[in-house]
């Protein structure tokens, strides 16, 4: 059942502190490439036709009884570990807020909607090819349910752009996207980089009231406590997510981590092709900050990061024991989140543990395709004739794999029904490595032919109605359709 429109513009009352008034740019163009149905209802607007959404998605005309301007976020944040004063919003902007049918507050933000205070010598634009890959990333995390952002809206902008990484001159888009939040840990950063106390403490009090209500109540040190409590615990099932998906995010910045632990932003992203932890995504990490297996390690540190500017109202110790929750926190949310995407029902403590590393020694061992593995195996044992059967059965048969078949074995399968679905009579999963989603792009850089990046998204939808993962426990937006 479609939700009705709800419109709730919160952050601007926070004032001037936190955002500037910006205009988005005037495009030559606006071909409507994208339109995400299905969350277009899940928030109310699911009934606009093509001239409100180009009015509303393109031109950026404010939505009935909404956030009259765009605003550009203010935030620091570490860049690969190297303090940044020079950030912020720099090609996009908060364009308006709404809840959906379940009451939650979301946002809704741009990505390449022109110059901001912020883009310093940046042309505040965004490729097509950028745009079409945010989509993708966020289409298939989404698939095997991650916590993540959705890709709202897509228009070509009829510029041609110079990109250093990308042939020149390439297309142009905006985008927008709908997420839970945007208040970055480099948002109280920059307020802890300025000596305001004050500030830190209207925006935590903002995100408690809206994302972690269970950090509420105390005086303020008990509730700065709480709230890294809480924002620990959402960003550590972030990560053992992306490690149960396969995702390398690539920049992992701290500008680039929300509070509500929701995936967003994305660049230089990549899928594992196999189980390897040094995988890197971003082709200038030379160093492998943000390798896929150190992922989890990245986001400590961010919380570290956060930690220290809310010490400006907090209470040190408090803040520590907070954190310090992290590696539990990730560890059974790893030993969870890997459960449910192969379709098994956990044995519980060490014995999680044991079956996990066997499975990805094997992976790592084998370097069989990552997401062929989860494959042939959700369901665990109800899927093992066709496992054998299909094209890697003969390494399921090999000694390297048999404690993890014992693990197998010892486990019950959950979603049996899930099975049946035509997605699980084909020999290959759907994959969204980098040579998919090249060949999804190329013959839209040649010929302006879509077919292909339609088909994939297709097969994609296929994906996500079959391992059918649901919401996030938390409540908040997860992998399943609304």
């Amino acid at each position: 059942m479609a939700a009705r429109y709800q419109p709730d513009p919160r952050f601007s009352a926070l004032g001037g502190e936190f955002a500037d008034p910006v205009e988005p740019a005037s495009f030559p163009a606006g071909i409507e490439r994208w339109w995400n149905a299905r969350w277009a209802e899940a928030v109310g607007l699911g009934d606009l036709d093509a001239a409100p959404r180009g009015a509303h998605f393109h031109r950026f005309e404010p939505l009935p009884g909404n956030q009259e301007t765009p605003l550009a976020l203010r935030y620091h944040g570490h860049q690969f570990r190297t303090y940044n004063p020079q950030i912020g919003d720099g090609r996009g902007f908060l364009f308006a807020q709404l809840r959906d049918g379940e009451d939650r507050l979301l946002d809704l933000g741009t990505k390449g909607s022109g110059q901001t205070p912020f883009s310093r010598t940046g042309d505040g634009r965004l490729t097509l090819k950028g745009a079409v890959r945010e989509l993708l990333a966020a289409e298939m995390l989404e698939a095997r349910g991650v916590y993540t952002s959705k890709t709202f809206a897509i228009f070509e902008t009829g510029e041609e752009l110079h990109r250093g990484d990308e042939p020149s001159p390439t297309r142009s888009a905006v985008m927008t996207r709908l997420s839970h939040s945007h208040v970055r840990i480099g948002m109280f950063q920059r307020h802890a980089y300025f000596n305001r106390p004050d500030l830190i403490e209207t925006l935590m009090d903002y995100a408690i009231e809206h994302f972690h209500p269970g950090a509420a109540g105390g005086d303020t040190p008990a509730r700065a406590a709480a709230f890294l409590e809480h924002t620990t615990a959402a960003l550590a099932r972030l990560a053992a997510q992306w490690m149960a998906a396969g995702f390398v995010h690539g920049v992992l910045n701290t500008d680039n981590l929300v509070v509500t632990g929701e995936s967003f932003d994305y660049g230089p992203w990549r899928f594992l092709p196999w189980f390897e932890p040094g995988f890197t995504a971003a082709y200038f990490d030379e160093g492998g900050l943000y390798a896929y297996g150190r992922q989890p390690e990245s986001v400590l540190w961010a919380l570290e990061q956060l930690a220290g500017a809310l010490s400006l109202i907090g209470e040190e110790d408090s803040l520590i024991k907070a954190l310090m929750t992290f590696p539990d926190q990730y560890r059974a949310a790893l030993y969870e989140t890997w459960h449910q995407r192969l379709g098994l029902a956990p044995l519980g403590g060490e014995a999680d543990g044991a079956f996990l590393t066997s499975l990805l020694r094997f992976m790592h061992e084998s370097q069989l395709p990552f997401e062929g593995v989860v494959f042939d195996w959700f369901g665990g044992m109800a899927s093992k004739d066709r496992a054998f059967a299909g094209p890697r059965g003969q390494h399921y048969r090999s000694q390297g794999f048999q404690v993890a078949l014992e693990g197998f074995g010892a486990r019950e399968t959950v979603r049996p029904e899930r099975l049946t679905h035509r997605y699980f009579a084909q020999a290959d999963p759907t994959d969204m490595v980098f040579e998919t989603t090249e060949a999804a792009w190329a013959p839209i850089a040649a010929d302006d032919d879509w077919s292909a990046l339609h088909a994939l998204l297709g097969r994609v939808a296929d994906a996500r109605e079959a391992y059918d993962l649901g919401r996030d426990r938390s409540g908040f937006l997860g992998g399943a359709a609304p």
